[in-house]
């Protein structure tokens, strides 16, 4: 069974998602490894990565999935908050809405993802309040994902 990795990683968690995977899966059947692109096209098992933009994937991975059609899906993902599955089916929910009727989703993943400085300097910057707190909390347990832990979930999750 031939398959293609396809990955959009802003921060690097999505990518870190992705090599898991490749290491869970027969190398010698990967065609393609790396970000959006045409030549995933060609196999029927495609495992898509996003980092989370406004609550659904991005834009890159968006158009990316309006361009699958037949294939069977697993769709994997980081996002800066975490800690609720809830949170996360929304999510996928939404990136779901990419993909065409003819298209097979075989399998989801998402985990939490660490986010750049710059998130965590605009929220110090919030005027203080039980939200800021709850945000910068946030920020800070999202520093070791995605760990060893979330890893292992997702080979345990392509495995299926």
């Amino acid at each position: 069974m031939s398959y293609a990795i396809i990955y959009s990683s802003r921060t690097g968690n999505t990518a870190m998602l992705a090599e898991a995977i490749r290491e869970a899966l027969p190398c010698e059947e990967c065609v393609y490894f790396g970000e959006p692109d045409e030549k995933a096209l060609t196999v029927k098992t495609v495992y898509v990565g996003f980092w989370t933009d406004k609550g659904t994937c991005d834009e890159k991975t968006a158009q990316f999935l309006k361009s699958l059609t037949n294939q069977q899906v697993f769709l994997f993902g980081t996002a800066g908050f975490g800690g609720s599955s809830a949170y996360f089916e929304q999510i996928l929910s939404r990136v779901k809405e990419n993909l065409s009727g003819d298209v097979k989703v075989i399998g989801t993943y998402m985990c939490q993802g660490k986010m750049p400085q710059a998130i965590r300097t605009r929220y110090e910057a919030m005027p203080e309040s039980p939200r800021r707190t709850a945000m910068l909390e946030n920020f800070d347990s999202a520093l070791s994902h995605p760990n060893q832990e979330d890893l292992q979930l997702i080979k345990a999750a392509v495995a299926k």
